[in-house]
């Protein structure tokens, strides 16, 4: 996966600028096919993406990062969107399972901030790096929208992250166009929604938000949002 020079990052957020999301998706597919891969966490938007990738580019992969710590209302979604969407779909998983993983570092997720990196980095930030490996990604695309934390409110719509190339076809889309393509295509919502939840990840570091409209606060008892992925430091050298 080589880096894109500065000029050829502004030549194709331009060229993606002022088209639509299925048409960002095929234009990707069009440019760079087998090289071309998607994510997806189940969560509460991700019918969004998988309905447009069904329609615009069916033959990407897509990813799913199974740390062993959903929710169970995400597996039996997942079901159903794979079932409504049949996309080639690609689960990877920790090297370490949840069980042998807390009997030697006990729960990291409540060890503070490098325990939180180190649980990141493990149960997502590894089968990640693999999953793009293992399947020479050279564009990598998520359901990432700058609406959804303060941590994404500068990003382009295609960037490079590391040694990756990153494109986000849905970026500018605020909650309300979410909402809308949801009601007005009939999609199905992720059973927690309707608890009160605004965003998901594993079931020990999601939380319903403090106060409305407050999404920081819902992940990692609110000291970040983000747990790695979508970040453009930290050290990837680790144990398991």
């Amino acid at each position: 996966m080589g880096a894109l020079t500065k000029n050829n990052l502004v030549d194709l957020n331009l060229s993606l600028q002022n088209i639509n999301a299925g048409e960002r998706i095929a234009r990707l597919y069009d440019v760079y096919g087998e090289g071309l891969v998607a994510s997806t966490s189940f969560g509460l938007q991700s019918a969004v993406m998988l309905k447009l990738l069904h329609e615009n580019a069916p033959k990407v992969p897509v990813i799913f990062i199974d740390t062993g710590y959903l929710f169970k209302e995400t597996y039996s979604y997942a079901k159903q969107l794979m079932e409504q969407y049949p996309l080639d779909y690609r689960a990877y998983f920790p090297e370490i399972s949840p069980e042998q993983q807390e009997l030697k570092h006990g729960k990291l997720w409540e060890q503070g901030e490098i325990g939180s990196q180190k649980y990141a980095l493990i149960n997502k930030i590894e089968p990640m790096n693999r999953a793009l490996s293992e399947l020479n990604a050279q564009v990598w695309m998520s359901g990432l929208r700058r609406e959804q934390s303060s941590t994404r409110a500068t990003r382009s719509i295609i960037e490079q992250q590391r040694t990756t190339i990153k494109a986000y076809p849905i970026l500018d889309w605020s909650d309300a166009q979410v909402d809308a393509f949801y009601a007005i295509n009939g999609l199905i919502e992720h059973p927690l929604k309707a608890e009160g939840y605004v965003t998901m990840g594993d079931w020990h570091s999601t939380a319903k938000p403090k106060k409305e409209g407050d999404k920081e606060s819902t992940r990692f008892g609110g000291n970040k949002y983000e747990c790695g992925l979508h970040l453009d430091s930290g050290n990837q050298d680790f144990q398991i």
